[in-house]
């Protein structure tokens, strides 16, 4: 009985040091054979990238601008009447000279032919006096009359010559108003709103009508209009746009103005190109409350998109930087030591290089230290990446091209 007990620890000690052997040898197995495979490679980094370029890159000013009429005129009547006919529609172009309305003329014309008859008159009565005259002449010579009654006529010539020049001057302005009754539109441009209608009472305002000066002033009673305009009239073709600008770059605006006049490009308030153009005026002073300085630009406006009392983006190119390296302005990054850019080599590695931006286009930024141009930078993925990092190109974007931004300072 003992001996079968010592037979079986034995067994059992021999099976646990087997089983002991057999767990060492699979370790030591799964051990050799993990050192022998190599470890899976990470996987590239899809990125965008673009090309460092060479190019001119325009160096501007934006600011909000207002499109300005040249000139705008308010049609008020210059006599007093009934219109009777309106001669165009609002909302047209009218050409300088083109009528407009018609005031009742028949007064007008009454007026002026008594004015013509009177005249008529008082030369037949000038020339009477003039033949009287020299009667007395001749017989004074002869001693036939006193020397007072030659001398008295001399005087009812003169006084007869005042009254023609005034009946002159009376056919005059009965021509005058006349013409008045026919009113013309003075400049080329876009008729308004119409503020009569036919048959409408109009007038001179009491300012204007001794001094021909032109008046706002209206007074309206059971659609009876005096001094009020009847329609204005706005030039649009060509046409201004006024702007400010700090009064910092007033120096370097001048130097450039003198060698020719600078480029002015308008924008929409989304942005998009609308007309370029051309600097016409620098203001003669500074804004005192602000520290700007009012420019002016004149523009064809061709496609009459330009309007009056329109809000726009103006941008003024003042000069040119050229064959200047840049870099879509998403390629630069912002870190702790500085601005830097990933740089692509040519095993599709990247490495960080440090640079000096420098003046913003348009999306387009200049690099003054760091890049010379023909280099491909990361422009989307950045985040994702570090020096030796692998990429995988997803996308080359064509070079930017620095064209104004117009978002106002």
């Amino acid at each position: 009985m003992a001996l079968f007990q010592k037979t079986g620890s034995r067994r059992r000690i021999a099976m646990f040091g087997a089983l002991v052997v057999i767990v060492l040898i699979v370790v030591a197995a799964r051990l050799v054979g993990g050192r022998s495979q190599p470890a899976p490679a990470a996987p590239a980094v899809p990125v965008t990238a673009a090309v460092v370029t060479r190019q001119d890159v325009p160096e501007t000013i934006n600011a909000v601008g207002t499109v300005q009429s040249i000139d705008s005129v308010n049609i008020v009547p210059r006599v007093m009447g009934t219109i009777d006919k309106i001669e165009f529609t609002p909302g047209q172009i009218v050409k300088q000279g083109q009528g407009l309305f018609v005031i009742d003329p028949r007064p007008f014309q009454a007026a002026l032919d008594q004015a013509q008859a009177q005249l008529q008159h008082d030369e037949a009565v000038l020339k009477e006096a003039q033949l009287d005259l020299q009667r007395y002449q001749t017989l004074e010579q002869q001693n036939s009359i006193a020397k007072q009654q030659a001398q008295d006529q001399e005087f009812v010539v003169e006084q007869d010559k005042g009254t023609v020049q005034l009946d002159q001057a009376n056919v005059e302005t009965a021509q005058l108003n006349l013409q008045y009754a026919h009113i013309t539109s003075p400049i080329t441009g876009r008729a308004g709103q119409l503020m009569v209608d036919l048959g409408n009472l109009v007038g001179p305002s009491q300012t204007s009508a001794g001094t021909g000066t032109t008046s706002t002033t209206s007074t309206t009673t059971g659609g009876q209009t005096s001094g009020s305009p009847l329609v204005s009239i706005a030039q649009l073709q060509p046409i201004w746009v006024t702007f400010n600008v700090p009064q910092d770059r007033l120096d370097e605006i001048q130097h450039n103005q003198a060698a020719g006049a600078l480029q002015v490009g308008v924008y929409t308030q989304d942005r998009k190109p609308i007309e370029t153009g051309k600097l016409t005026l620098i203001d003669n002073q500074v804004n005192t409350a602000t520290g700007t300085i009012l420019l002016q630009a004149t523009f064809d406006n061709k496609d009459l998109r330009l309007w009056p009392g329109e809000f726009v983006r103006a941008s003024l190119t003042v000069s040119m930087l050229h064959d200047v390296v840049t870099v879509p302005a998403p390629a630069i990054m912002a870190g702790p030591s500085g601005s830097y850019v990933y740089v692509i080599d040519n095993d599709n590695k990247v490495r960080r290089v440090d640079v000096t931006p420098g003046h913003r286009q348009g999306g387009v930024t200049v690099i003054q230290k760091g890049l010379s141009g023909g280099e491909k930078v990361v422009t989307d993925g950045q985040y994702r990446l570090a020096s030796g990092v692998t990429v995988a190109v997803q996308q080359t974007t064509q070079p930017a091209v620095p064209e104004a931004e117009a978002q106002a300072d």
